[in-house]
């Protein structure tokens, strides 16, 4: 692979995303021709209940053969994400990680609002796992548009799922535009500085670069909702990093752990550890003038303030923790 620079979230300048925002429409211009999309998976057993999934099942892929589905400007796909892609994080994050959510009524039941989560665990599961617990736990069943590094749009196939996903390049113009649409946006500020961070350095929060994402939330008036995330961690505990191999493949860190690269492709399976997610209160921004989005001071403090809510959240949650695995 090619050298990829990383462009900061918080680095406030126009961009042109990877593939340019536009509407895209699989429906032929028939209204008649397109069938209700069902609001949520069937997650029942029981005789009408496998019933309606099969049915369910057959309607989906009809649509898909038949183009009568829809994407919007970024390319999110909410009903591949809604029957398929939450089908199958799901049991990794119920049977596998076990996680536990709590605080979720701390994000909106509606409206714009900005998630801001610890980043770690040397792969991005915690972003998915992040993800289906909003949409899971939260009454609305919201869902949340990650914010991702530019090297996720730079993979095959990884840049096509995770734009079905939801997910969209990690900048302020596009932060923004979903926020003011009244959508849900989760961002990392640590990036690859906290998910390729040595185990030793474990829970120890990281940089959140220049304040790029308080001035978003600013800018749209939207609340900023701190979140910790506890287990994610150890999945992959990083005892090194080959730096001249990383270079050579163009990626931020190349991990090695007590596993991997040791035992090939077994070793790129997580440790099951016991997984808590937690929202904090959110911090309201509607209350500050437009101009307060230029103020460096006002966003240092801002910034300072989730980072210290998440790590007090962390450090917390890690002492009333029973055990990595239970």
């Amino acid at each position: 692979m090619a050298d990829a620079k990383v462009i900061p979230f918080d680095e406030d300048r126009p961009r042109r995303r990877a593939g340019a925002a536009r509407k895209v429409r699989a429906v032929p211009d028939r209204p008649e021709a397109v069938e209700p999309v069902a609001e949520a998976p069937v997650r029942g057993g029981g005789e009408g209940g496998w019933d309606r999934r099969i049915a369910g099942g057959l309607a989906f892929l009809r649509r898909r053969i038949t183009g009568e589905y829809e994407v919007d400007e970024f390319g999110y796909d909410k009903e591949l994400t809604d029957q398929v892609l939450m089908s199958l994080m799901r049991p990794l994050f119920e049977k596998y990680f076990r996680v536990e959510v709590r605080g979720v009524e701390n994000i909106p039941k509606e409206g714009g609002a900005l998630i801001v989560a610890n980043h770690s665990g040397t792969l991005p599961l915690d972003g998915l796992m992040l993800q289906v617990a909003v949409h899971d736990h939260h009454p609305a069943q919201r869902h949340l548009r990650l914010l991702a590094a530019d090297l996720v749009f730079m993979l095959p196939v990884v840049n096509e799922i995770a734009r079905k996903a939801g997910h969209t390049l990690a900048c302020s113009e596009d932060a923004q535009r979903l926020l003011e649409a009244g959508e849900l946006v989760g961002v990392m500020p640590e990036g690859f500085k906290g998910i390729g961070k040595p185990f030793g350095d474990r829970y120890k929060l990281q940089r959140f670069g220049r304040g790029g994402f308080v001035s978003t939330a600013l800018r749209a008036g939207t609340p900023i909702v701190p979140c910790s995330i506890v287990g994610a961690e150890e999945i992959y505990p990083m005892i090194g990093n080959a730096k001249t191999l990383a270079r050579l493949l163009g990626l931020p860190y190349f991990p090695v752990t007590p596993t991997f690269p040791w035992l090939g492709p077994l070793g790129a399976v997580p440790l099951p550890t016991k997984w808590t997610i937690q929202f904090g209160e959110p911090i309201p921004t509607d209350g500050y003038a437009p101009e307060a989005a230029e103020d460096p001071m006002l966003m240092f403090n801002l910034t300072d303030q989730v980072r210290e809510q998440i790590q007090h959240a962390l450090y917390k949650m890690l002492v009333q923790r029973r055990s990595v695995f239970f």
